[in-house]
């Protein structure tokens, strides 16, 4: 039987777009938005559009920016994607303070808590660790090195956390499994002791969060993925504690008005001190609000969120530690033949409370965009404009979705196909 021939290489990178993603910083002081290789910040405390200042030999994203992160104290802030860059920000600055190049282009990107350490994931499934000692926020850096810290074996890493009490690094591949390892003393000579596997999911797992309280300051995983599941975990034994089923179930309908049986999970969000996960779907017009009993270590309550627009579907979501609002952004970079600039619209919640009982859920309001934080001056910034053409996203869903699945699908090679490709890889390429 003669095969198909199949999709991949570099010949389909005009058919990949970058879905629009948004961070928070810890006490809200600016958010983020990346779209494409355009990198976008606004200055909450200052009510003000953030102008970056990039001074390294690889000045700005050339392509595609797919992870954005903000450390846990909020004095750092990285991004990475396509262009096989990682970029360390000063947010007192804006100034970029070092510039890494990744062998592979990287997929997702994770700051230690203690803000020493920024590791990063790449395409061929290693993870990376870079050593931030010294970093002044004003001096910049050109030179860091990275240092490999552990391997997925060739399954492209989706996700990257690090545990509530630092003792942790968590990953997600495309291949079902998260690998919960212990961040060791010097990162910098590799990280050798696994703590467990958290193995449950049918489908690749897209990406990962941590709930945790005062009364449970370590933590439960959570994680979500291509079988149109949310699974809560405990990572030391790495036992699954309980499964959140959508889709049909919950009664879910895409933009199209059919009924979804099986999406996949875009993007988790998690406020520190809260037992409620918000949770983007695929082809989801709004989002899913799961609530979670920590005391029983299961989940509770479901309700899908759809007062946000007929067309809003989110592609990343974002939130502080300090307030009760969760920022939503739906977009994509500008998908390859379209007339359309790269796509951007933004939405916040606000009710996102940390005090309610474990089975409740709280009620999420759509905040008007004259009483959102930075008003039109934000909104003009993230989004390129004030108002936004709602039908444009309708396409924009349906190139996320084909995105991801080339991304995140095994595609079947025939023999041939394959030994081209395995001469094309850097690790096989003879070094003069």
């Amino acid at each position: 039987m003669e095969n198909t021939q199949p999709e991949g290489g570099e010949n389909n990178r005009d058919l990949e777009v970058a879905p629009a993603l948004i961070s928070v910083h810890p006490t809200q002081d600016s958010v983020a938005v990346a779209v494409g290789s355009d990198l976008r910040v606004f200055d909450l405390r200052g009510n003000c559009a953030v102008t970056l200042v990039d001074e390294t030999g690889e000045a700005f994203h050339k392509d595609s920016i797919r992870a954005i992160r903000y450390g846990a104290n909020g004095k750092l802030f990285v991004s990475s994607g396509d262009d096989k860059l990682v970029k360390v920000w000063s947010t007192d600055s804006w100034r970029c303070n070092a510039s890494v190049c990744s062998e592979k282009r990287v997929s997702a990107v994770a700051v230690s808590n203690d803000g020493l350490y920024v590791c990063y994931a790449d395409k061929f499934g290693v993870v990376w660790v870079v050593d931030l000692h010294g970093l002044d926020g004003n001096e910049t850096l050109v030179n860091k090195k990275a240092s490999p810290l552990l391997a997925h074996y060739c399954s492209i890493i989706t996700s990257l956390e690090f545990s509530p009490d630092g003792r942790f690094i968590v990953t997600a591949d495309r291949d079902f499994k998260i690998r919960v390892t212990v961040f060791p003393k010097k990162p910098l000579d590799g990280a050798h002791e696994i703590q467990s596997f958290c193995l449950g999911h049918a489908e690749f797992v897209s990406c990962l969060a941590f709930l945790f309280t005062v009364n449970y300051p370590q933590g439960f995983l959570v994680s979500g993925g291509g079988d149109s599941t949310v699974r809560l975990w405990d990572i030391n034994p790495g036992t699954l504690l309980d499964t959140c089923e959508f889709g049909s179930k919950a009664g879910i309908v895409d933009y199209k008005g059919n009924e979804v049986s099986c999406s996949t999970v875009t993007d988790l969000c998690t406020i520190p001190g809260s037992n409620v996960v918000a949770v983007a779907v695929q082809s989801l017009q709004g989002i899913l609000l799961v609530s979670c009993d920590l005391s029983s270590q299961t989940f509770g309550a479901v309700k899908v969120i759809s007062n946000m627009g007929d067309s809003f579907i989110p592609t990343s979501l974002g939130c502080s530690s300090s307030e009760e609002l969760l920022w939503t952004i739906t977009g994509v970079s500008k998908p390859h033949g379209s007339n359309h600039n790269s796509l951007t619209c933004v939405r916040v919640l606000s009710g996102f409370k940390k005090t309610i009982p474990d089975a409740a859920l709280p009620e999420l309001t759509v905040v008007d965009d004259n009483e959102v934080p930075g008003a039109e001056k934000l909104l003009e910034k993230l989004q390129g404009s004030v108002t936004v053409e709602e039908e444009v996203f309708l396409a924009a869903a349906e190139a996320v979705k084909t995105s991801m699945c080339n991304l995140l699908i095994k595609k079947q090679y025939t023999t041939e196909k394959r030994e081209f490709r395995k001469r094309g890889r850097n690790d096989k390429k003879t070094k003069h």
